[in-house]
């Protein structure tokens, strides 16, 4: 199997290097990401200016740009091969409910998905790498499951929560809850007397119900999400459409 490895939160970042250790026993990997953080950036494309691709010493490529721009560049050139699997992870910190919309550990995963290929994004639910080894072996246990049952390409978001691996409960198959909206901006004056904002806190959950992605971790189960990216409101068309009369 070969495998594309991607991540947000920079090529130097433990979960990639875990991440990496975990699959290169089972594949053959290469690992493009990031040159820094990149959280928050979603499935966005640098647009405005060139990119460059670096190798570091550990052999991991890395691109000052997106982790879109990383596995695009990656798939649109950058590799002398296709990948079987495309794996972004693992984040420091959860991508659950809506979350997922701004996830550029997410991102990297979709843009993979876009091209035809199989992909999966990793996430510890609390930050800190706390039981980092438990998440890498999980997600080991998750690629080589091949989920030869779902319809090709799949897109599936795991979430892991930081606990010791004799104590994870299992794996369950869940779909994305809900939270409330985002706490406000907090503003503040830089040293020249301007104003600033520092974007605010994520919502509370508003929907963990039991089969959300909140409820299992909660409860000490890694999360399965299979995602999608058709955003028609397809209940609404037949609606419009009378709008439009």
């Amino acid at each position: 199997m070969n495998i594309l490895i991607s991540n947000d939160d920079g090529y130097l970042a433990p979960g990639v290097v875990a991440l990496a250790n975990a699959l290169r026993p089972i594949a053959e990997i290469v690992v493009v990401s990031p040159d820094s953080n990149r959280s928050g950036s979603s499935n966005s494309l640098t647009l405005d200016r060139p990119l460059s691709v670096y190798r570091a010493e550990n052999g991991f490529y890395f691109i000052n740009g997106t982790p879109s721009d990383c596995v695009h560049i990656a798939l649109t050139g950058g590799l002398s091969f296709k990948p079987d699997l495309v794996v972004s992870g693992i984040n420091q910190g959860q991508n659950m409910g809506d979350d997922t919309l701004y996830s550029g550990t997410v991102a990297a995963a979709t843009e993979g998905f876009l091209f035809g290929i199989p992909a999966i994004a990793f996430s510890q639910v609390e930050k800190g790498w706390a039981h980092l080894d438990s998440a890498a072996r999980i997600a080991r246990e998750v690629v080589e499951r091949h989920f030869a049952k779902l319809p090709m390409p799949y897109l599936l978001n795991v979430n892991i929560p930081n606990l010791p691996y004799d104590e994870l409960k299992g794996i369950k198959a869940t779909r994305l809850g809900k939270r409330h909206q985002s706490e406000p901006v907090i503003k503040m004056l830089d040293p020249h007397g301007r104003e600033i904002f520092w974007i605010g806190l994520a919502g509370k959950e508003k929907d963990a119900a039991e089969g959300t992605d909140f409820h299992a971790v909660a409860n000490g189960f890694v999360s399965i999400t299979p995602l999608r990216i058709d955003l028609t409101h397809a209940e609404q068309l037949d609606a419009l459409k009378e709008c439009l009369l």
